[in-house]
């Protein structure tokens, strides 16, 4: 009884104190500050441990919830490229840390409209190839992301095959952002979180001149061949659910293992809630399930 109610009240949490900060209305400075606030109420384990480091010139946060960690998930945050950070994504990464047993290095990428495309891309492939020079290889090495860290982790799988870079051992994507053109938005009965019009300008914010329809910008108008296996869950209520269920399409047409997981009646990123909301939790558990099975043994 208590989960129903609490989905419940998360959803009206997000309707009416999120959803609003999300807004063209809102100055970009504010955004920034109000979603640093509205994360708090995402809370990661107590066995989480945060430190802060840099790799490849770029600041990173190094996530660890067990002594003896068993892989790396390079974890791309979410936010339209104009928001948020590593410190916003501290529950999501240190929950994943914890029921992956791995280490989650989340990079703080340069934000647009200061830093257009290709600062984002540039800076967590520059993160990656510092993982790789340090030693670490490829098939411990997995990838995540959520909204536009999703598709900004499929365009970075995509840069590091065409670059002959080792990839990494998985790819999981949270509500993908792989489509910036908008062209074939989801209209669900109720978004409790993104509003189109917001998203459109972060679209244009983070492309600046480089044509919506680049691949590497949006995925979806590329070609994933040879790109590892790749998970990717979304809510039913969503903008972008259309967005989750083209990357499977087209992943599972270049040949990509691919599992898409539609979780009714849940939101954009729900798994933020992990540790409050069960589905939230048993969707995270899935996506470290993902990771170890292709971690190398």
């Amino acid at each position: 009884m208590f989960q129903p109610l609490l989905e419940a009240g998360l959803r009206q949490t997000m309707q009416r104190l999120v959803r609003p900060m999300l807004s063209n209305a809102v100055p970009l400075k504010l955004q920034r500050q109000l979603i640093r606030q509205a994360y708090r109420s995402s809370v990661p384990p107590r066995s989480a441990r945060f430190v802060r480091d840099d790799l490849g010139d770029v600041p990173v946060v190094r996530t660890t919830a067990t002594a003896t960690p068993s892989g790396t998930i390079l974890y791309l945050h979410g936010g339209g490229y104009i928001i948020g950070s590593a410190s916003t994504h501290r529950g999501i990464t240190g929950h994943l840390a914890k029921l992956s047993g791995c280490e989650v290095i989340t990079p703080d990428y340069r934000l647009a409209p200061e830093h257009p495309f290709p600062a984002a891309l540039d800076d967590a492939e520059s993160v990656y190839l510092a993982l790789i020079s340090q030693g670490l290889s490829a098939n411990s090495l997995a990838l995540a992301g959520d909204s536009a860290g999703g598709g900004l982790s499929i365009a970075l799988a995509m840069k590091l095959r065409d670059h002959k870079h080792p990839l990494p051992s998985s790819i999981t994507c949270f509500s993908p952002w792989v489509d910036l053109s908008q062209g074939a938005l989801y209209q669900p009965e109720r978004e409790p979180v993104l509003q189109e019009s917001w998203t459109a300008n972060a679209a244009r914010m983070y492309a600046g001149d480089t044509p919506l329809t680049t691949p590497l910008v949006s995925p979806v108008y590329g070609q994933l061949d040879n790109l590892p296996p790749l998970l990717i869950q979304v809510g039913s209520e969503e903008i972008l659910l259309n967005d989750a269920t083209r990357l499977a399409d087209i992943a599972k047409r270049d040949g990509v293992a691919t599992r898409l997981e539609i979780y009714n009646n849940l939101w954009h990123v729900f798994q933020v809630h992990c540790g409050q909301l069960d589905r939230a939790t048993e969707a995270v558990q899935v996506a470290a399930d993902h990771v170890r099975a292709h971690l190398a043994s």
